[in-house]
């Protein structure tokens, strides 16, 4: 169950950063962080297409969590540049 809170949390942190690198115009940033995206999903969709509900709701809670964190850390990491 961990696991799959942790793939949610993966992807869509990486789309939050995706996100605020396309509203910062960083191009360098937002094909990286895409690769990545595509390349996590195609690991979790298999795993959440064919879960139990509690493994798409933690995987759920591990994407809310990573969107938050995602936003968190994208911030920050603009202020210093």
């Amino acid at each position: 169950m961990i696991k799959l809170l942790i793939a949610g949390f993966a992807q869509v942190f990486l789309v939050t950063v995706q996100t605020y690198l396309i509203s910062k115009v960083f191009y360098p940033g937002v094909f990286i962080i895409g690769f990545l995206i595509s390349f996590v999903w195609s690991w979790n969709v298999k795993k959440v297409a064919f879960g139990t509900m509690s493994d798409r709701i933690a995987y759920s809670l591990g994407a809310a969590i990573g969107a938050l964190v995602g936003l968190y850390i994208s911030h920050k990491i603009f202020l210093l540049l």
